[in-house]
């Protein structure tokens, strides 16, 4: 009896020391964290935001750091990567601004992908599809609905609050178009020379005529042959306007109009921002502040 009481112990002490390793670690579905969506860069990241508000268990990541801009010849980092790992769902602008998409697919094959520029008809600049469909009012609209719709396939418990956030953000974008309508609208001058190829789709939704573009690949400077080019377009405008871009550096437009005699403006594509509490409110504050800047430039 007494050498099985000695080998009962020895069981229950075995037993117990089993009982104090580490647990095994729990899955993210098990661990309830619900959906984590990843956004491609900022306008991406206020659009989620806006049709994802106050879901329970859905978090909202933008991929890029949000002062990074359009997503020109991008090339992830390790730091996307691991991002993306961490995803449920990858938000992205589509029409090929994310030339790196082949990539994220390859490596992640069970990542969701919500394409934000499903089904919107894409111009063409030098036989390629411009991608920046976000600065036309009407088109962000039919993203941020695309954006709730497929959400909305993808996690149908909350189908019903993605459409209603959707459905009162698009109300706020309707308004904002509204206002900037009527302001633009009678404008009398309607030639602009912008920065970059970013503007044809708002061009194209408040009837303005992009008369000449600075920098046809942002980042590349142009040539002075172009330069010159550039200034006798200007010089032969009613209004001798250059719109920079605050994401870029206006050293260009800056030579041009001393060669041309035009004042420089910025309008603003909304591709770089803040990532507070500010940021839901990002992209109608930045194309109120555009209309402004046109109804200045151009009265």
């Amino acid at each position: 009896m007494k050498r099985f009481g000695i080998v009962l112990m020895i069981a229950m002490l075995l037993l117990s020391l089993a009982g104090c390793g580490n647990p095994p670690k729990e899955s993210k579905a098990d661990k309830g964290t619900g959906l984590r969506v990843v956004t491609s860069f900022y306008p991406m990241y206020v659009a989620a935001l806006n049709v994802t508000r106050g879901i329970d268990g859905v978090e909202v990541v933008n991929m890029t750091k949000p002062q990074t801009g359009c997503l020109h010849d991008y090339q992830l980092s390790t730091e996307d990567m691991k991002t993306l790992e961490k995803a449920n769902v990858f938000v992205i602008n589509g029409g090929g601004m994310e030339a790196f998409l082949d990539k994220v697919i390859q490596r992640q094959k069970n990542l969701q992908i919500v394409d934000a520029s499903k089904g919107i008809e894409l111009l063409q600049e030098n036989g390629e599809p411009n991608p920046h469909v976000w600065v036309s009012v009407s088109d962000a609209i039919l993203q941020v609905q695309n954006i709730a719709d497929q959400l909305s396939a993808i996690d149908e418990a909350h189908a019903a609050a993605y459409q209603s956030n959707a459905a009162a953000y698009i109300a706020k974008l309707e308004a904002l178009k509204k206002e900037m309508h009527a302001a633009i609208d009678p404008l009398p001058h309607r030639d602009i020379v912008t920065f970059h190829e970013a503007f044809p789709y708002f061009a194209r939704e408040f009837n303005l005529h992009i008369a000449a573009v600075i920098e046809h690949e942002p980042g590349t400077e142009p040539s002075p042959k172009e330069i010159q080019e550039t200034a006798e377009k200007v010089k032969a405008l009613p209004v001798r306007a250059l719109f920079t871009e605050p994401q870029y550096s206006p050293t260009a437009a800056q030579t041009i109009a001393r060669e041309s005699g035009a004042t420089i403006y910025a309008l603003d594509p909304v591709v770089t921002g803040d990532a507070d509490a500010s940021a839901a409110d990002a992209y109608i504050n930045a194309m109120r502040k555009n209309m402004q800047v046109l109804v200045e430039a151009l009265h």
